[in-house]
């Protein structure tokens, strides 16, 4: 190792820890207790470099202590290394440059899961189900996701040379796909589930995020939409300053969306709606579970304590730490705790973390603070709303209606495991038309062709078959994922999605609930009404992009 890298692995390190990658130029006196700290550090650096009994980079060992100390903070300050800060600042944008497909590992192999309509895959007239085999010459099967993708994207007009291995075809596809600039959407649907219900799912919250629902909004207000259920299930936040942008749609003028405290005097911020947007007054349902977190509990949270809407599912993650990236010096980044979170009626979002295992091995049905005798529950813990509903701290945001997901057998599990539905539609869709794929309808001897692909594949055996497949639930949710990934080879995630949905419990359960939303709703106006004056709006603070 060469002795420059030495000297800028540690003086990576004194940046990170005190403090210098984060304030730019301006120069930290030190103290003799820091220098002296800072001096043990060096020694031991050095130390372990040259004495060690393996081999053992500066790099290695500069990273590792700055994860251990950060590990002494919180669970969601991390240190970001040159490679992992620029995949987050991607992330973050509206849009990158690649060739428009959504792709995942599907028995090992690198899949399209769907090309994006308009894009240089779909003119090519890439499928659901190619096996992308070499990216310039090199086999994907050693590639993680992250490389392949990486390796995918690209400069705007640049060239990418990939192989297509199809099914029924005896030669692999040799292509050269220009990149172009994809959009990098997080409202992944929006659309009409019956006459009356727009559906809405956001996936996270990155830079166009509250253009986009915006966006979503009037589309589905032009279709007809008289109540609206929107779907942050898996949600697991982003940036904050589009929490609030997107909550800005939801609330009434005046209404406070979300607090941060923290320790310093600028950490103490407070963001209320505007009248930038026109009232929603539509009955609304948040669908949430465990995988909702950060900036999509600040939205479910906001619109719970105000009453403008029904949150549906199943407790969410308890993520409300404002992290706050910085750039450090070498293209690393660090993005740290600097506040934590309060919905409106004042409960903190973050859950408890003094124990990272019971922090990450969290179960969130494990208790329903609502099933408690109310003597057990701590008064500390119970909030409420604007129109005095109770709700609970401790963590999260609880449901005012607890709904669990599809419970799936183990064989089920087995099935999704393998895509097993998701490899028989890709060999029975290459049968069909792309015009007869959109009023195609599962034939009845649908599941018996399904079990004779399935014996082929050696995925299972007749058996097995006899005994997992027998019951009508079963049979009826395969049907359901097959005809939904035939759909999506021709016609893309949506028509997927309208098929798949009629069998999603938590949708079904929502759908039930919309005369409850309604006379909240209602409620909710009369409130208004009566204050007879519209809410003072406050002055919206600059917050910049941090992560939540």
């Amino acid at each position: 190792m060469k002795r420059p890298w030495k000297q800028a692995a540690i003086f990576l390190f004194l940046l990170a820890l005190i403090g210098g990658g984060l304030f730019g130029d301006r120069v930290l006196a030190l103290t003799d207790e820091a220098r002296d700290t800072l001096r043990v550090y060096t020694d031991l650096v050095t130390v372990a470099h040259q004495r060690y009994g393996g081999e053992v980079s500066y790099r290695d060992l500069v990273y590792a202590s700055i994860q251990g100390m950060l590990r002494e903070l919180d669970p969601h300050t991390s240190f970001l290394p040159p490679k992992a800060y620029t995949g987050m600042r991607e992330r973050q944008q509206s849009s990158f440059y690649g060739l428009g497909i959504l792709v995942g590992v599907r028995n090992g192999q690198l899949t399209v899961i769907s090309p994006i309509e308009g894009t240089p895959a779909s003119r090519l007239g890439m499928r659901a189900g190619d096996i992308i085999d070499t990216i310039e010459g090199e086999p994907t099967e050693q590639m993680s996701l992250d490389e392949a993708v990486d390796r995918l994207k690209g400069p705007k007009d640049t060239e990418v040379n990939i192989t297509i291995v199809r099914r029924g075809l005896d030669e692999p596809l040799q292509l050269a796909v220009t990149r172009a600039e994809i959009p990098q959407t997080t409202v992944r649907l929006a659309y009409m589930l019956d006459e009356r219900t727009g559906y809405m799912q956001i996936s996270d919250f990155g830079r166009g995020t509250g253009h986009e629902v915006s966006e979503a909004l009037d589309k589905l207000r032009d279709e007809g939409m008289e109540r609206l259920l929107v779907d942050l299930r898996n949600n697991g936040g982003g940036l904050l300053d589009q929490a609030i942008e997107v909550a800005d749609q939801f609330l009434g003028e005046g209404s406070q969306i979300v607090e941060t405290r923290g320790r310093t005097r600028d950490s103490f911020q407070s963001f209320r709606a505007s009248d930038k947007y026109p009232d929603l007054e539509l009955p609304v349902i948040m669908l949430v579970n465990r995988g909702t977190a950060s900036a999509a509990e600040i939205l479910s949270g906001a619109v719970q304590d105000h009453d403008v809407g029904l949150v549906v599912g199943t407790p969410t993650w308890g993520k409300g730490l404002v992290q706050t990236v910085y750039s450090l010096s070498y293209g690393a980044g660090l993005a740290l705790t600097t506040a934590k979170y309060y919905t409106p009626s004042g409960r903190l979002i973050q859950r408890d973390y003094s124990s990272f295992f019971d922090y990450y091995n969290y179960d969130p049905l494990a208790e329903d603070p609502r099933d408690a005798v109310r003597d057990d529950l701590d008064p500390s813990e119970i909030f409420t709303t604007d129109l005095g509903r109770e709700v609970y701290g401790g963590g999260g945001i609880t449901p005012d209606v607890i709904v669990e997901p599809n419970e799936f057998t183990p064989f089920q599990q087995y099935l999704f495991a393998r895509s097993a539905y998701f490899g028989f539609a890709v060999d029975y869709a290459s049968k069909l038309s792309k015009e007869s794929i959109a009023s195609w309808q599962p034939p009845p001897e649908l599941i018996a062709e399904f079990e004779s692909w399935l014996i082929e594949e050696d995925i299972a055996t007749r058996q097995k078959l006899d005994e997992e497949l027998a019951t009508d639930d079963v049979r009826a949710l395969a049907v359901r994922q097959i005809h939904g990934e035939i759909l999506n080879s021709a016609l893309g995630q949506e028509a997927r999605h309208r098929v798949v949905a009629q069998g999603d419990e938590q949708i079904l359960k929502a759908l039930q609930m919309f005369d409850q939303a309604g006379d909240l709703l209602a409620r909710r106006l009369k409130l208004d009404q009566a204050d007879g004056e519209p809410r003072q709006t406050a002055q919206l603070e600059e917050a910049g992009a941090p992560q939540g």
